[in-house]
Parts: structure tokens; C-alpha cells; sequence
């Protein structure tokens, strides 16, 4: 039989039955002290065919393959790398009869990410580990070694090594582990990326059938590891140019305060907020959200977003003006490329607003008294039609009401239909505490917690959401 029944319950609850012989040396997965027969005769020997013979050896193979295949498509089912530096862990412990095990992800381009992940042991006990010299523990040397050097490295007993690292004795003796297991992680080429060691609570080692397994299925998961590492780096890259992209922080301007929330989706969306300070006092502010995801639409949000900035300046009190030009642009420069947006000047001191819409979800206004709907005339998005143009619309807040602008992605993200998201989204603000409206910032927050419980807020997304709130004083 193949070692499906060894990992049958996924990692070892406790130490491996193998494990357990009290004194003679042991080789993980074999019973090296099975007891004599309580016979007064021994028993005549058992002779196995050698149909019987191939016919087991091909039922192993079988067993072991299918194995394999099951982690395998278990790991490929992860999709992050956190998920998938667990599986790997898990896996891997299963197949070599171990109970605890780490594992250090460390790319050699020196890019990153880099990081230690653990099965069986807390962060304190990593932290232990890592204050053993580097290249005294069986990790280190494989991040180390020349390309090639080691495929592996064994120690089936820690504590009678005479040369083992004093450090490296005492943090064994605190955690309780004998022996260790390791292999590199690596890939054609990405080259080596992290090195895995599992961890023995008595000396032991895998047995060759069971290292030439985790070897199979350690080649598989690095390659899986590399790709999600790429992806990691992606998304890392794509945040960093969409907060360069959007504003580091929101002007203070005389007579409103201004807050701003924003969630990204998993691929990287299109949404972008601004505020910007204009002549005579006045206030811009801008919501939008262009079509697509990932880079590219990245990159349309960013040079949106700066062309509305210089239009707001030039033309700020006139609304219809910003968007007639932005959808110009956005028509010439990138055609197959559609945007909603919604542009309001300001004038604080006055709390006058004048806001035009281009397909956009229409602001909200948040006071003690009431809580509406500032309904924008209709119109389709920037990019759809050959010439843009609608109506604006003029209204004034009163002391201490809340402006509260937003992508359709809050609604999108309930997955409820429009007309239901609409009205979550009007309950929720309707039902913010009093003590909240002097502060835009618990206001937004309560908002997006009541509209998008139980994490909806986070959790990865196909639509970004973005909030930007107001309060005139």
C-alpha cells in the first residue's frame, strides 16, 4: 500500500507511531521494533509469489501517485501565498511522518517578499529558531548554497551531533525537536525561492520511498510558489502606484472637514476620489471610476485624475465644463476606454455646491435633520456618447450636514440589486449615531461597516469602493 493512510487525517495529530520505539534507531514510516511472536515454534516462513510481489508494488505506485495528485491539486486550489506556504507546510509533514515543520520563503533575486511561516510552532518559537546562528540551521544553508549544491539535507539526531551549534542545542532542547528534514524550494527559472524543514520529536528520518515523494511534490509546489510570488510582487507594485496615484492626504480647507476611505479590489481597480483647494476659497471634489481592472486601469485612473485636476483649476466653478472636457479627452486619448465621474465646486464659507455627474451614483446628504439624495440630471458615462453634455445642479447644506460621495462599488459589493443597495446604503447613513456627524471620518467608517458587515469591506473583490465625506461646518 502507498502512504494515502498516513496522511489519510492531512498532518499527524501527534507524534507519529513510528516515532515511538524506545530505543533503537528509526526510519520515519517503519516499525523498527515489531516483537517476536509468542510461539514455542517459529512459524514456517511466508513466501510471496512474484505475480503477488509486482501486483503489491504496483498497487503502492498507484496509491502514491493518486496521493500526490490530491495534495497537488489541493495546493493549486490555493490563492495566496500565505494559503499556499501552509498547504505546503501541511503536505509536506504528512508525507514525511512529521509534526511541526517551517518554512522560509526567501527569493534569491532579492526582491521579496520574504518571510517564515510555521506548522506546530507559535510565533515566539520561530522567533527562538531564528536566533540560531544562519548557517547553523538546516534552512540557512540550503538559502546559502550554490545553485545545485544540496537537494537535501538530513539530520536524523540533533542532540548527538557533536558538532551541532551550542545555540542551535539549546533552542532544540526548549522546543523539544531531535531531528530535522529539509529540502530546497526552487524552480528552472526562478531559481531557488525558500527552503522547507520539518521537525522530528525523536530521532528519526523518511524513509527513501517517502523523500522521494515530498521531493516530487516539493518540485510541484515551488513551482506553484513562484507564480503566486510574481503575483504577490504585482499586487504590491499596483498598490504602491494607486496610493502614488491618489491624494496622500486631504487638504484643509476653511469650513469643511474632509475624510476619505478606500478598499482596492483583489486585481487592482480603477477608482479614484480627490480634493483640492481652488481660487477664492473654494473647494474641489471628485469621485470616479474607470472601466477595467489591473494596470492598465491603474494607469487610466492616474491620468484621469491629473487631466480633471488641471480642468478644475482652469474651469473649477463650472462643473459641466471639467466633465465636457475630461469626456473630450478621454474620447481622443483612449477610446475604448469608458469612466463614470462626479465633479462638485465648493464654496464652504457659503456652503453653496454645484456638482455636475457623468454616470455616476448621485452624493448624499447626512445631517441630523435629514438624510437625501442630492438626485444629479441623467446622464451616461464619459467616453459612451459623442458629445457629453448635461445639466448641473445647485444646492446648499445646512451647519454641520455631511456631503458623503462614493464609487458604485459600495453598492456593487452588497450584492444586492441596485434598487436594495440604494436603500442599505440610505438606512445606514440614516442611522448614524448623533455623536458621530461632527467627525466625517467615524461617520464614513460606521458607514461602510453598516452597509458591508462581516468584513465585506476587506475581504478580496472584484469592485473597489471608495468614500468621500464632507461636513460643512
Amino acid at each position: 500500500m502507498g502512504v494515502c493512510d498516513a496522511i489519510e487525517q492531512y498532518a499527524p495529530a501527534g507524534k507519529p507511531s513510528a516515532m515511538n520505539p524506545p530505543n533503537l534507531p528509526k526510519v520515519a514510516g517503519i516499525d523498527s521494533t515489531v516483537p517476536p511472536p509468542a510461539h514455542t515454534a517459529p512459524p514456517a516462513p511466508q513466501v510471496q509469489s512474484a505475480p503477488m510481489l509486482i501486483q503489491d508494488r504496483l498497487a503502492g505506485w498507484i496509491s502514491d501517485l493518486t496521493t500526490l495528485q490530491e495534495l497537488t491539486e489541493r495546493l493549486a486550489r490555493t490563492a495566496t501565498l500565505d494559503e499556499a506556504l501552509h498547504e505546503l507546510l501541511r503536505a509536506g509533514a504528512a508525507l514525511v511522518g512529521a509534526r511541526r515543520g517551517l518554512l522560509a520563503l526567501e527569493p534569491a533575486d532579492g526582491l521579496g517578499p520574504d518571510t517564515t511561516v510555521g506548522l506546530g510552532l507559535t510565533r515566539a518559537d520561530l522567533g527562538h529558531i531564528e536566533t540560531v546562528p544562519r548557517a547553523a540551521t538546516a534552512s540557512g544553508r540550503l538559502l546559502d548554497a550554490p545553485p545545485g549544491a544540496q537537494s537535501e539535507i538530513v539530520d536524523a539526531d540533533l542532540l548527538t551531533d557533536s558538532g551541532l551549534d551550542p545555540r542551535h542545542r539549546e533552542v532544540a532542547v526548549r522546543l523539544g525537536y531531535a531531528a530535522s528534514y529539509a529540502l530546497p524550494l526552487s524552480t528552472e527559472t526562478a531559481g531557488r525561492i525558500g527552503a522547507a524543514v520539518w521537525l522530528y520529536d525523536e530521532p528519526a528520518q523518511p524513509d527513501e520511498r517517502r523523500r522521494h515523494l515530498v521531493g516530487l511534490y516539493a518540485r510541484q509546489a515551488a513551482e506553484h510558489l513562484a507564480l503566486l510570488t510574481e503575483l504577490d510582487r504585482a499586487r504590491k507594485t499596483e498598490g504602491t502606484l494607486r496610493e502614488e496615484l491618489l491624494p496622500s492626504r486631504l487638504p484643509r480647507v476653511a469650513g469643511v472637514q474632509l475624510a476619505a476611505r478606500h478598499r482596492t479590489c483583489a486585481r487592482g481597480g480603477g477608482d479614484w476620489f480627490d480634493a483640492l483647494p481652488l481660487p477664492d476659497a473654494a473647494l474641489g471634489l471628485a469621485v470616479g471610476s474607470v472601466t477595467g481592472s489591473g494596470p492598465s486601469a491603474v494607469a487610466a485612473m492616474g491620468r484621469l485624475r491629473a487631466s480633471l485636476r488641471a480642468y478644475a483649476v482652469m474651469e473649477g466653478e463650472d462643473p459641466v465644463a471639467v466633465l465636457s472636457d475630461l469626456e473630450l479627452l478621454l474620447r481622443l486619448t483612449e477610446p475604448a476606454r469608458s469612466a463614470t465621474a462626479l465633479f462638485a465646486y465648493c464654496e464652504p464659507a457659503q456652503r453653496k455646491i454645484i456638482l455636475a455627474g457623468a454616470g455616476h451614483s448621485p452624493p448624499l446628504v447626512i445631517g441630523e435633520r435629514r438624510t437625501e439624495f442630492m438626485e444629479t440630471s441623467l446622464s451616461a458615462p464619459l467616453g459612451m456618447l459623442a458629445c457629453w453634455e448635461a445639466p448641473s445642479v445647485e444646492f446648499r447644506t445646512e451647519p454641520g450636514e455631511t456631503v458623503l460621495l462614493y464609487t458604485d462599488g459600495l453598492l456593487h459589493r452588497t450584492g444586492d440589486p441596485m434598487d436594495r443597495a440604494f436603500a442599505r446604503l440610505h438606512a445606514a447613513a440614516a442611522g448614524v449615531p448623533k455623536s458621530l456627524h461632527a467627525d466625517p471620518a467615524a461617520l464614513a467608517d460606521h458607514i461602510l461597516r453598516t452597509v458591508l458587515p462581516d468584513g465585506l469591506d476587506t475581504v478580496d473583490s472584484d469592485e473597489d469602493v471608495v468614500l468621500l465625506a464632507a461636513r460643512f461646518e
